[in-house]
């Protein structure tokens, strides 16, 4: 493992709790649908599990044998805590496990955090069986170039170990070059909270004013797309 992802294996490994309490990655319907996708499985995998939200809710999906892995190991630790499942210290890239040796797969919302998304995908292919089931998803970014480099300008400020947000269709040519067929594509707003999100990753103040001057001083076009609002319902007061 690389000095850049062990250093994102510690920040979030310091935040584990913080994530297993978290109400936007514990919750939500998202959650659920992933794991419906998965349930007719024997054997899933559930990749970068974070607090493991995502690997209980397959195994209450009556999948028999659910494997949590994650970079971090108090995320592992977490998700075996409070989930009956198998967890497994792995890098999403590079995933200990024979070839075809699970039929169903997961990763939910961590995708942005990989330096080669193209690996994770390869990885992703080689370990499951033919006619196997990935339930995969990520924040996106938008088609337009100006668009998305404002959304990722503030992930990473945000996040130091945020890489990239890719739109759909950048997912989908992975996936297909892959030999994955896409079969089904949903997509919902989430609408988060200022303080909540910034807090979560240790925001400095500093970086806290930076991200709210950009919010407030974002592009007509960055407020609707991202509908930027704030606490007076204006577009340029916080």
């Amino acid at each position: 493992m690389s000095d850049d992802k062990r250093r994102t294996a510690a920040h979030f490994g310091d935040a584990a709790e913080s994530y297993f309490e978290s109400e936007v990655h514990r919750l939500g319907d998202d959650r659920e649908t992933l794991a419906a996708w998965c349930r007719d499985a024997t054997r899933a995998l559930d990749i970068a599990t974070g607090a493991g939200h995502t690997a209980g809710a397959i195994d209450e999906a009556g999948v028999p044998s659910v494997v949590a892995t994650d970079a971090a190991p108090q995320m592992v630790a977490t998700a075996v805590r409070e989930y009956p499942v198998t967890g497994v210290v792995a890098d999403a890239e590079r995933l200990p496990f024979a070839d075809e040796s699970f039929d169903a797969a997961a990763c939910r919302i961590a995708a942005h955090h990989f330096p080669d998304p193209e690996a994770f995908v390869a990885e992703v292919a080689r370990v499951l069986e033919p006619g196997g089931v990935l339930a995969f998803e990520d924040n996106v970014a938008p088609d337009d170039d100006e668009l998305a480099a404002f959304l990722n300008g503030v992930e990473r400020l945000r996040d130091p170990t945020h890489v990239e947000l890719y739109p759909v269709s950048q997912w989908r040519a992975w996936f297909e070059d892959a030999g994955l067929s896409v079969e089904t594509v949903e997509t919902a707003k989430l609408t988060l909270e200022f303080d909540p999100w910034t807090e979560r990753t240790g925001v400095s103040p500093a970086d806290r004013a930076e991200l709210e001057r950009r919010f407030r001083e974002a592009p007509p076009a960055a407020k609707e797309v991202f509908e930027v609002e704030f606490d007076d319902g204006s577009d340029d007061e916080a």
